[in-house]
């Protein structure tokens, strides 16, 4: 695929202004006026990856989608437990066959999302830096694709998932924060909902992202995006050496 084309369909083409109470540092290169307006508005605000073209229309292999069934809750009933700030450094889905090194990604110049190169790792899930860590205070943001020119990525299966599912992601201090999934659902570009998946939240939240819905042959992107939205419910402690 021609270099420009591939710029073209690839990465998540998102627009932000994120809100920093409970997240990370903000990135060292200022996100322009004009881009935090349309992350406000969240009308170019789509966090979901786009595919290569050959997978949806040469193979047909089309990923699995949210059921109505599996729609869920987007929020907690209660605070629930909460984690010290510690990095995250995989994450595993037992449902879905997910074991994923995380890689920490941010923004790039443009004020859209860094995301995992198609090319070389589309099979990792990656942690949005400028979020909270998971298992703190706040929504913690995890991306992944849908897939790839060579087929299935690391959340190809993602809409599969339904409330009750397990998370589990392993931090740097060796804690491994257990989030259940309390709903799972799809948004079009129009109606996805930046403040409640970004926004700040006053449970451990976590969302995980990827793209969903039809593919788009004349804009090179998916139309909708895949949301899995999750609360931690508790934690397994560092194993101690021997």
């Amino acid at each position: 695929m021609p270099g420009a084309a591939w710029r073209r369909i690839a990465g998540f083409r998102v627009v932000v202004s994120w809100p920093q109470a409970g997240y990370a540092p903000p990135p060292s290169t200022p996100v322009s006026l004009r881009a935090r307006l349309a992350g406000i508005t969240g009308a170019l605000l789509i966090a979901a990856g786009t595919a290569a073209v050959g997978i949806v229309v040469v193979s047909q292999v089309h990923a699995p989608q949210p059921t109505r069934a599996a729609a869920g809750a987007t929020g907690s009933a209660g605070r629930g437990p909460s984690l010290a700030r510690s990095m995250p450094v995989s994450v595993r889905i037992p449902a879905i066959g997910v074991d994923s090194t995380l890689l920490h990604l941010g923004l790039n110049p443009d004020g859209t999302i860094q995301v995992p190169s198609l090319r070389t790792s589309a099979a990792k899930a990656a942690w949005y830096k400028y979020s909270a860590t998971p298992g703190q205070i706040g929504s913690s943001v995890i991306e992944g694709h849908v897939d790839s020119t060579r087929g299935p990525a690391v959340f190809f299966r993602l809409g599969a998932l339904h409330p009750g599912n397990t998370i589990e992601v392993t931090l740097a201090d060796g804690v491994t924060a257990v989030f259940r999934v309390t709903g799972v659902r799809e948004y079009t570009r129009s109606r996805f909902p930046a403040r409640t998946i970004y926004g700040t939240a006053d449970f451990a939240a976590l969302r995980l992202i990827t793209c969903g819905g039809a593919f788009d042959e004349a804009t090179g992107h998916y139309r909708s995006s895949t949301v899995v939205f999750a609360s931690l419910t508790s934690s397994r402690p560092a194993r101690r050496a021997a």
